[in-house]
């Protein structure tokens, strides 16, 4: 079929332009667009308003600026989940590093019988997808469980959102060790948000796997009204974390040894009983097309960021 006809079945068959857009991106169709038109027409489509390159000012229009004019080559092995970890180790302590079991290179290569009942399986260059959380290995579906990971091999997710950092990752599958809450609850996420080195707010998310929220807090842990993609519910009290001082800390730290001076980098964590495990560096929080709620947080928090 022809890109003319695929364009005209696109157009008959959905009215959502965002949805189109992603239908077609995906078949290839756009593979020759440029970043700045590419990013220009997927930012309208997603968030309503004209993505302004030359006079950014929100955050969103941004974190779009940073992945084309910001990058730089040392950003590739922070976003690779797999050799970021002794980089942390070694800028922060390995205290704070999930240890790695194994790893590989295929997923037909996974040794099933060499993993402990209890691990995560990931993909060093996907985010939520390629990511297997297995509590009693015998019950895996392994033929199933390597299909997953096989797909997700053969899969370049950075490419709808034009996120290059992660598209030039050497991929590789790598299992972790399971953490648990000692209270048996789900582990939440700490996000911490660095501006130009200063931690400024933390985002929480919780009941993941239920009901999806999102809150966030200042670096004094005071609720600040506004999210993104997930609802916020300024009467559900997340507990300020004891270790929220060496959150902000470590953040900061991290950021200043591995990224060094960027208007914006978010620093990944989970607080499991007392311990501070890292769980990721992001470049560009949401890839830039998140929905702020109100609006007017997209705006202050674009102030925020100092682009040079």
């Amino acid at each position: 079929m022809g890109a003319k006809k695929v364009l005209q079945v696109a157009k008959r068959f959905c009215t959502n332009k965002e949805i189109r857009f992603s239908y077609l991106s995906k078949l290839g169709f756009y593979n020759r667009m440029s970043d700045e038109q590419y990013l220009s027409r997927l930012f309208e489509y997603s968030l309503g308003y004209k993505l302004d390159l030359q006079n950014p000012r929100t955050f969103n229009e941004k974190n779009q600026w940073l992945k084309i004019y910001g990058y730089k080559d040392k950003y590739v092995e922070l976003a690779d989940k797999y050799l970021v970890k002794d980089i942390v180790g070694k800028g922060i302590g390995y205290e704070h590093v999930i240890k790695t079991i194994a790893s590989w290179d295929k997923a037909e290569d996974i040794d099933f019988e060499a993993l402990p009942d209890k691990f995560v399986l990931k993909c060093n260059h996907t985010s939520s997808t390629g990511v297997v959380i297995c509590k009693d290995k015998s019950k895996l579906d392994k033929p199933d469980i390597i299909s997953e990971m096989d797909k997700a091999m053969h899969t370049d997710y950075s490419y709808y959102r034009r996120e290059h950092v992660y598209s030039k990752i050497d991929r590789k599958i790598f299992a972790e060790e399971f953490i648990a809450d000692p209270t048996g609850k789900d582990i939440d996420d700490y996000k911490v948000f660095v501006f130009n080195g200063k931690a400024q707010y933390i985002q929480v998310d919780y009941d993941r796997f239920t009901d999806h929220h999102r809150n966030f807090y200042d670096r004094e842990w005071n609720y600040v009204p506004f999210t993104t993609c997930y609802p916020t519910n300024p009467d559900h009290e997340v507990e300020k974390p004891a270790q929220l001082e060496e959150l902000l800390r470590l953040a900061e730290e991290l950021a200043s040894k591995t990224v060094g001076e960027i208007p914006f980098v978010r620093m990944d964590f989970y607080i499991v009983g007392e311990r501070i495990l890292f769980g990721e560096i992001t470049f560009y929080h949401g890839a830039g097309i998140e929905r702020f709620y109100p609006e007017e947080y997209d705006r202050k928090l674009g102030d925020m960021i100092k682009l040079k």
